[in-house]
């Protein structure tokens, strides 16, 4: 389980890893490119210190260039899992939308996907997550113990789905 939420070999969707590497190529083909020139420009207009298209520009520069690094080696290290290939669609791993129901009888689904690509207001949960802990290898109709911020739970599994091949 440490190897899967190791950030040496992130996991993570195809989906994700097309939506890193898309976020990497905007950066180093049309961001950088811009404020490239506008930097250039600024600094052709004297006095650098007091300038703020220039101080901006190059504080803008660095950032993404911190991006790059980072989204270069993610992708480089990232392992694509395709839930879509899981044979065992009746446990949850790596991939699974998994629908339970508290104690309080709420129910919520949420998918199970690596740390680079979790969206939260998506319903998409990073695979490091304790939820996720919690529910790994889980099958319908077992009830998990979940550690929150409001104290332990129990989550009972109501369905688990892949998206199909």
């Amino acid at each position: 389980m440490s190897e899967i939420a190791s950030t040496r070999s992130p996991y993570i969707t195809p989906n994700g890893y097309a939506r890193l590497k898309q976020e990497l190529e905007a950066l180093l083909h049309e961001e950088r490119p811009r404020i490239v020139e506008i930097v250039s420009w600024a600094a052709g207009n004297g006095d650098r210190s007091e300038n703020g298209d220039y101080l901006y520009g190059k504080k803008r520069l660095r950032e993404i260039d911190r991006r790059v690094r980072f989204l270069s080696k993610r992708l480089e290290n990232a392992v694509v899992v395709n839930p879509a290939e899981q044979h065992k669609r009746d446990q949850v791993f790596f991939g699974a939308t998994v629908t339970y129901v508290t104690e309080d009888d709420i129910e919520n689904q949420i998918t199970i996907v690596g740390v680079d690509e979790a969206r939260l207001e998506d319903g998409q949960i990073s695979l490091a997550s304790p939820i996720a802990k919690a529910l790994m290898r889980a099958k319908i109709g077992d009830e998990v113990k979940f550690i929150s911020p409001k104290g332990e739970q129990i989550l009972e599994i109501l369905s688990i789905s892949y998206p199909d091949v």
